[in-house]
């Protein structure tokens, strides 16, 4: 026997196996340092040629369903389980008609053709600020369970804030006309009454800085006991206003009321910002947010009703169909990362303790529409292809429900959809026994979807981030991207 053949190529310590394509950066490094005689045009004409892996996906699109939607009653039915697992609710035929989906989500099973289901996130978070924050970071939560709900300075930075990162640092990649990652319709917590302001971690730099904070709008609710995610809302309330860019307090609510069109809102906006820059009232954060609400880039893409009343009607006019319209803009106009959130304004939502009957009546119906006029709308578009869709909670509920059809918390087994970015339509990835408590193949962790997400965005999930402090920090602990679910 001959010698065992060696890499024609080893960059960092990594040796490439004879399928695995190089990234970009490792060609660039092997170029700059004289290995392979590379030039410019020479670099480009390989990454036509597909030696380096060009990033899946331009965009992701990030719907956080906050509260832990029930895997019984969404995407993992267990239509033969015993009668007080087995949920109130019936499937209904999909595209694949292996996938269990409920009858409530009957737009989505018309158009399970575009989106796979991972049936296997589990991690050991039971609780919802923490899980919130592992599976938008990729990384566990220093605060124990029951430790705190807001935000800390500690907190990992979420997979958006680390975009934004890897781009302020790669300037040619940079969009200086909108944000790299942006929040709608609040940040997490804000719409909910609590003893204190919540704010919930996840969705932040944390020790990153405030400079790779996302932009936040900011939509208000009628009262105490309104939840706009489940209601019709009016264009003078969807105006989404920069968060810390708000008109003043003396405009009052008449005169918001009695505007013409959001356009009127946003100019209000701008002068309210444009007059706070003139006095040198601004710190620099708001400073960066005043460079973006002048912008007309930024007006056009904030401006719900540039878009047909008929698209608007197929997303739903409650605040999630809405938020999430909005976030097809944003990527469309060149956002990067948009989170959407659908929070438990009343303390409870997707988090049913109590009943079924809000999952009923509001939760599912709303996702459903709003979910699948995405996958519609961002496939008429020539979009799908180059944004990578996720939609999920933070946790699933427990198998066995209460009399009333509530669940308890159960971050063991839970759901996630993925959708567009060459994510293979149809496909169901991992297997769940018969009560849908335990994955019986692999648990997928949130570290696994992390380096899913920056693999299809072309970050080197097995890279670092820098802190304030110049010390280097690992990006994922652990996590393997789902190759399976791409074609």
């Amino acid at each position: 026997m001959g010698e065992k053949p060696q890499p024609m190529l080893k960059i960092q310590g990594q040796e490439p196996n004879v399928c695995q394509k190089i990234s970009r950066r490792q060609l660039l490094e092997a170029g700059g340092a004289g290995l392979l005689g590379l030039n410019l045009p020479k670099l480009l004409a390989a990454e036509e040629a597909g030696l380096v892996r060009k990033p899946r996906a331009k965009s992701v699109i990030f719907l956080f369903l906050f509260g832990g939607p029930s895997q019984l009653e969404s995407f993992d039915m267990k239509p033969t389980a015993p009668g007080d697992i087995r949920g109130p609710f019936q499937p209904t035929p999909a595209r694949n008609p292996d996938l269990k989906i409920c009858q409530h989500l009957s737009r989505l099973a018309a158009v399970s053709d575009k989106y796979a289901v991972v049936k296997t996130m589990s991690h050991s978070y039971n609780d919802h600020s923490g899980a919130g924050h592992y599976v938008q970071t990729g990384r566990r939560w220093t605060v124990p369970i029951g430790g705190g709900f807001n935000v800390t300075p500690n907190d990992w930075p979420s997979m958006g804030s680390v975009l934004k990162y890897h781009e302020q640092n790669n300037r040619n990649q940079s969009n200086s006309e909108l944000p790299s990652y942006v929040v709608v319709p609040n940040f997490l917590g804000r719409l909910q009454d609590y003893k204190v302001q919540l704010r919930r971690p996840g969705e932040t730099a944390g020790w990153l800085g405030r400079n790779y904070d996302p932009l936040n709008t900011v939509i208000n609710k009628r009262g105490k006991d309104d939840n706009p995610y489940f209601r019709d809302c009016t264009d003078e309330e969807l105006n989404f206003a920069i968060s810390g860019l708000q008109p003043r307090p003396e405009i009052s609510l008449d005169r918001i009321k009695g505007r013409s069109s959001l356009l009127n809102q946003f100019n209000e906006q701008r002068q309210m910002a444009e007059s706070a820059r003139k006095i040198g009232t601004l710190d620099q954060f708001r400073q960066r947010a005043l460079d973006l609400v002048t912008s007309d880039k930024t007006r056009l893409a904030l401006d719900l009703q540039q878009e047909s009343s008929q698209l608007r009607d197929q997303y739903g006019r409650h605040l999630f169909g809405q938020s999430t319209l909005m976030a097809r803009r944003l990527v469309e106009a060149g956002v990067r990362f948009v989170t959407v959130h659908y929070d438990a304004v009343d303390g409870y939502s997707w988090d049913s303790h109590r009943s079924s009957n809000y999952l009923e009546k509001h939760l599912l119906p709303t996702l459903d529409q709003a979910l699948s006029a995405l996958l519609n709308d961002l496939d008429q578009r020539g979009l799908l292809d180059e944004t990578l869709v996720v939609a999920m909670g933070e946790m699933g509920r427990t198998p066995k429900a209460n009399k009333q059809w509530g669940r308890g918390h159960w971050s063991t087994l839970f759901p996630a959809v993925l959708a567009g970015a060459g994510i293979q339509g149809g496909l169901i990835y991992g297997e769940t026994d018969r009560d849908a408590a335990y994955a019986t193949t692999r648990p997928t962790s949130p570290e696994d979807l992390a380096a899913t997400i920056y693999d299809a965005l072309g970050i080197d999930y097995r890279g670092s981030i820098v802190d304030r402090q110049g010390r280097p920090h690992a990006l994922v602990n652990g996590g393997q991207p789902l190759y399976e679910l791409f074609s």
